[in-house]
């Protein structure tokens, strides 16, 4: 005879409907003093007998959250804490979350019980940021802003529903707002002269530099070494990004540390121009000359760029840096750090080079994102295209019309 479960360990059955339903006992009602039962639905046996097996697992270590009273904050934090911790997500991706949760979801939507969740309760909440979000009152946050909310909060009820706190994932029933179709901001040749100019004597011209003869981000920037260049063959590799990231051991700090690409395609080979090279090399001397003047106290991390005692530089710093150049070239607002990215790709492709080839220089994942951003510039790709069939048309048209007729 089958031994008979005691209380607190949990019993599956399946309901006259088909629908399979697993319940666990777990305290008392401090009103009433009567056991409190919980239950878990499920479309397999197997299904809810995973449900169970959670529950009895957080009731053991004292973790269990009573369905009825979780709240949308609390299961977030729950979810970001307990399941998103890295190394399973990257630390920049956690911070981002994070703050994410803390600045624009909890506020709205925290303090609501998870399962009164309704999906007019998420499609207000988008609607809201997309029109007035910003914590600066300037405004709604961006599509993409926006779509990172979503993911979150799709994410956290992915995994409500499998824990049994939720019926269903109310995040799939929204719609988000639609995405902005911006192009990519480039440098016109005139304002690259007047970057150029500006960049005259400053001590990390040559970063600049490199990100127009390069296309490398900030932090793939900030974290090249030396060993990672070759100024005899005019190349460069890609191996690690610097990010500004939460202290693993106190989040209350903030640090600088230095990551693996997200992708394989991120770690790549560049060649490099000769003026990129003839800057390198013109600042490399300068460098050498700081680490002669501190001697003991220069901090050599082989960084190509680094601040004047050695150390890495914040991203932060550096974007500042290019926004004081910004107002010495007199470039207009909407050009950022990033535009020269974009110059770098964008010159690329009016040269007639390959969008694949241009992938692979960005370090871009896929080649869709390439053909996505810079699609403004491949109409006129296309023009050229068709203008080099000329040389291979007929020169006398008309006689060849009449051989044509049926």
């Amino acid at each position: 005879m089958a031994k008979k479960r005691g209380n607190g360990e949990g019993t599956i059955c399946r309901r006259k409907d088909g629908v399979w339903c697993a319940a666990i006992t777990a305290g008392r009602d401090p009103e009433t003093g009567k056991l409190k039962r919980f239950y878990f639905y499920g479309k397999t046996r197997q299904e809810v007998a995973e449900k169970l097996a959670r529950a009895l697992g957080d009731v053991r270590t004292g973790t269990f959250l009573e369905p009825s009273r979780v709240t949308v904050g609390q299961w977030l934090d729950t979810w970001l804490n307990e399941y998103k911790k890295p190394p399973k997500i990257r630390p920049t991706t956690w911070d981002s979350y994070e703050m994410h949760i803390r600045v624009h979801i909890k506020p709205a939507i925290g303090v609501l019980p998870l399962r009164q969740l309704q999906p007019h309760h998420l499609q207000r909440l988008y609607n809201e940021k997309f029109a007035a979000g910003r914590v600066d009152g300037r405004g709604g946050l961006s599509t993409r802003t926006v779509e990172i909310i979503h993911t979150i909060m799709h994410a956290a009820l992915d995994q409500a529903v499998k824990e049994g706190l939720v019926a269903r994932n109310v995040a799939e029933a929204t719609t988000l707002p639609k995405k902005e179709k911006g192009e990519p901001r480039a440098l016109t040749p005139e304002e690259q002269e007047r970057v150029f100019a500006a960049l005259d004597n400053d001590r990390l011209g040559a970063a600049f530099v490199l990100a127009l003869g390069s296309g490398l981000r900030r932090g793939e920037i900030l974290a090249l070494r030396w060993q990672d260049v070759d100024l005899k063959e005019g190349a460069l590799r890609v191996r690690r990004c610097l990010v500004r990231t939460r202290d693993p051991e106190d989040p209350t700090r903030w640090v600088l540390a230095f990551h693996e690409p997200k992708t394989a395609k991120g770690r790549r080979s560049i060649p490099i121009p000769r003026w990129a090279v003839a800057a390198l090399k013109a600042h490399k001397v300068r460098q050498n000359q700081e680490k002669l003047r501190l001697g003991g106290a220069y901090q050599d991390a082989d960084l190509v760029f680094a601040t004047e005692d050695g150390r890495p530089i914040c991203p932060r710093d550096f974007n500042r840096r290019f926004d004081r150049l910004k107002a010495l070239a007199g470039l207009p607002e909407d050009v950022t750090l990033h535009s020269l990215r974009h110059t770098y790709a964008t010159r690329l492709l009016e040269a007639g080079e390959h969008p694949k080839v241009v992938q692979e220089l960005l370090g871009h994942a896929q080649i869709g994102l390439t053909l996505d951003t810079y699609s403004h510039v491949l109409p006129e790709l296309k023009k050229s295209a068709a203008a080099k069939l000329e040389s291979l048309w007929p020169k006398n048209l008309s006689s060849q019309k009449k051989n044509l007729q049926p």
